[in-house]
């Protein structure tokens, strides 16, 4: 399996400094980011917790739609969003303290149980919720529509 690789140049001090992330394998693009930027309410620019939840949103599609099928189903279409909190950690620094995956799916041959066994084992299955296993809560809002 092939690895991807991002780069970030970063300048400057923790406040004061900034950084472009760049997805080196696909060339897809440059995103500016500054800390500032990255914990303002309001969001100005990409930052790592956005570019996590595209992963994650991205990787838990795939593998819902692969339980969908493992189960007898055809998955039609998926609305996944995943939400991702930074917050102060009670050691020190900031943590990932939280991801909300929020699914809304049209598929063919499963009831609303069997769906939502499918994407139980998709938010548990998939490649990026293995690597997010130490956020303390990863939530599923899972609906089949």
């Amino acid at each position: 399996m092939p690895t991807r690789s991002a780069r970030t140049l970063w300048a400057g001090g923790l406040q004061d400094g900034s950084g472009q992330v760049e997805l080196v394998s696909s060339g897809a693009g440059k995103f500016d980011v500054t800390f500032p930027r990255r914990a303002a309410e309001v969001a100005e620019g990409t930052s790592p917790e956005e570019l996590i939840a595209a992963a994650h949103s991205s990787c838990y599609s795939m593998a819902l739609s692969a339980e969908i099928a493992n189960a007898g189903g055809t998955p039609e279409s998926l609305d996944v969003t995943a939400d991702v909190t930074l917050a102060p950690d009670p050691a020190g620094g900031f943590q990932i303290s939280k991801i909300k995956l929020t699914v809304r799916a049209v598929a063919a041959g499963l009831d609303a149980e069997g769906f939502y066994t499918a994407a139980t084992a998709a938010k548990n299955g998939c490649p990026v919720s293995k690597a997010l296993a130490g956020v303390a809560e990863v939530e599923l809002d899972a609906e089949l529509i």
